[in-house]
């Protein structure tokens, strides 16, 4: 599998999202449960027929990309093909030495964007982040190798993992967390998302209250065709901070209130750029069996 990936990897990005557009139009398709999922879930949101049609050919695109950044030669360099928006706000947060938390929904390239930071920041603060092992050893192997790129830690789902992000965060440097990520039984709290119960996390939430840690939101553009030409480049990193009164609602003890912050938090982000969100996510399943009581 990784061989593949590697050979995958060297076709440009420009022939990758037409060919993942047409994947996820078959998934589409193939699929009934996913289809009513990705089209319910976005009409929640208030899209329209054409936001919903257009997130079916992003999903893929996000899948064909993967191999790109997966496996990309560690030379082979990101800063000619992102465009940072607001990135001075993420250099102050870094600056301000409290460590960083980085918040990114499944939105747009949320991979590229650990490694955007990782090229701009990850020799001083490198950024860790939590990932649940893959249950094929081929596929685990391959997503450590991956992740564990220069200036990126990655860490198992695990309570020596949390252990470790709450390390980083004290010691000044970065972690990375997926705040729709539907978490263990245990380790969440139902909260509204989109108007409808979701388990949501709370260790983001517990995370930056303990730690006093600066938030930033960081958010993936994928570019099309045009934009590409026109920009010069391919994904945009758009960067934002939290308004004080937002920043201090995630942080507050009331678990189940900081979870609904947290939640309007990633409804205001996804609705930036809703076609480019993962739709077809269950994100209002039930929790999964609590992984983090063991060590591995």
């Amino acid at each position: 599998m990784l061989r593949a990936l590697r050979l995958l990897s060297h076709i440009p990005l420009g022939i990758l999202h037409p060919v993942g557009a047409a994947m996820g139009w078959l998934a589409f398709l193939a699929s009934p449960g996913y289809r009513r999922r990705l089209w319910n879930q976005a009409g929640l949101a208030g899209l329209s027929v054409g936001q919903r049609l257009a997130a079916v050919g992003e999903a893929g695109k996000m899948v064909a990309e993967v191999p790109h950044l997966w496996c990309r030669p560690v030379d082979q360099r990101l800063e000619r093909r992102v465009r940072w928006q607001g990135v001075e706000l993420l250099d102050q947060a870094v600056a301000e030495g409290r460590g960083v938390m980085l918040l990114t929904p499944h939105l747009g390239c949320f991979e590229v964007t650990a490694q955007a930071y990782a090229e701009r920041h990850g020799t001083q603060h490198p950024v860790t982040a939590l990932y649940r092992p893959a249950k094929q050893a081929g596929l685990a192997t391959l997503m450590t190798h991956a992740r564990n790129r220069p200036g990126m830690r990655v860490s198992p789902a695990t309570l020596t993992g949390v252990r470790q992000l709450m390390r980083a965060l004290k010691q000044g440097d970065t972690i990375g967390v997926l705040p729709d990520q539907v978490p263990p039984e245990g380790m969440g709290e139902w909260a509204p998302f989109f108007g409808q119960p979701a388990y949501t996390m709370t260790m983001a939430s517990k995370l930056a209250a303990q730690t006093g840690c600066a938030l930033v939101l960081l958010r993936g553009e994928r570019l099309g065709m045009v934009q590409r030409w026109r920009q010069r480049c391919d994904f945009i990193v758009h960067v934002s901070r939290l308004p004080p009164e937002q920043d201090a609602a995630v942080r507050q003890k009331d678990l189940s209130a900081a979870t609904a912050a947290m939640n309007a938090v990633m409804q205001a982000l996804i609705l930036q750029c809703p076609h480019q969100y993962l739709w077809g996510y269950n994100r209002f399943k039930g929790p999964r069996p609590d992984i983090l009581t063991s060590e591995g």
